[in-house]
């Protein structure tokens, strides 16, 4: 399957992983470069030191282009991005803050720049300060969202971007919401949770069974009335929070009770008080299976959509 996406990456399949805190390391990042799409590592709470080593493992388990999710709005960010540069990653995501100052001082490392955008007005943007791709990503996707569907970005932004190939990113966990991403004219999708559930991701089994025991209306927006939405699967602390946002508390206090929980749900396995970050397209993702069969049946599926498509009578 070529895109402008699989051009870019010089990858076989135009899928790209997303970066999920505290569950994509090296091993789930090559697993996905290896079945065909482009594996990233999740720098988001991580130390420079750390993201380095996993660069190295990763090297040392595919010969495929992978990329480094960048948070912007890291303490460390300067010396994160000095680090990549001169590790020269072949792309990275950035997202959670203004990816325009960075964009120049990556591609004099030879480094590819595929921003995240909820909006039009980040797009475009993006698409004038040279970027390589981007990612418009709904607020059907896990971990933080914006205020956008990725239907509604889809119809509002791809028209727009001449320049760039955007892959769309948000509840797009089989092969049927790729082939409607492509056919709504984007180069490619990013998919998280899917991923999420591969025998290669190190993410707690507990919270992996949670995911997969999910149905439709299993997941809640904490933070969404205060413009700091995350999605993850509905339990006990997302009912706490909840109260506490609707009740007035403040932001600081919000941001408190949120802190350290991810790494409780995903890595700890404490499904009820941590969180469990996963997109709103869950009665697909239903069963655990190395990178390499996900890939297989995701690019099987979305054949078959293209087919059903060429059947309709126009």
């Amino acid at each position: 399957m070529k895109t402008k996406i699989t051009e870019l990456l010089n990858i076989k399949y135009p899928v790209i992983q997303g970066a999920m805190a505290w569950a994509s390391d090296a091993v789930l990042a090559a697993a996905v470069s290896n079945a065909g799409g482009a594996g990233i590592i999740g720098s988001g709470g991580r130390t420079v030191d750390w993201t380095r080593d996993e660069i190295k493992k990763a090297r040392s388990l595919t010969d495929k282009a992978f990329g480094v999710n960048v948070m912007l709005m890291a303490t460390d960010i300067d010396d994160m991005v000095a680090m990549l540069c001169e590790e020269k990653v072949t792309f990275v995501t950035l997202g959670a803050g203004n990816p325009v100052p960075f964009i120049g001082k990556f591609h004099s490392a030879g480094v590819k720049v595929i921003p995240v955008v909820p909006s039009v007005k980040l797009a475009k943007r993006i698409e004038e300060a040279g970027a390589d791709a981007m990612v418009i990503e709904g607020m059907e996707s896990g971990g933080h969202i914006g205020k956008q569907t990725t239907m509604a970005l889809m119809e509002n932004v791809l028209p727009l971007i001449k320049k760039v190939p955007a892959l769309a990113a948000g509840g797009i966990s089989d092969g049927r919401a790729i082939a409607a991403a492509l056919l709504m004219g984007a180069e490619g999708v990013q998919m998280g949770s899917r991923f999420l559930l591969t025998t290669e991701c190190p993410a707690h089994v507990k919270a992996k069974e949670a995911i997969v025991k999910a149905t439709d209306t299993d997941s809640a927006a904490t933070g969404f009335s205060r413009n700091m939405g995350v999605r993850c699967l509905t339990n006990a602390f997302t009912r706490k929070y909840t109260e506490k946002e609707v009740n007035g508390a403040p932001n600081e206090e919000l941001m408190a009770l949120g802190t350290g929980t991810n790494k409780l749900g995903i890595i700890d396995g404490d499904t009820e008080n941590g969180t469990v970050m996963c997109g709103q397209s869950l009665n697909v993702l239903n069963d655990i299976l190395p990178c390499k069969d996900v890939m297989e049946r995701l690019m099987k599926e979305t054949k078959a959509a293209f087919e059903r498509a060429g059947k309709i009578e126009i």
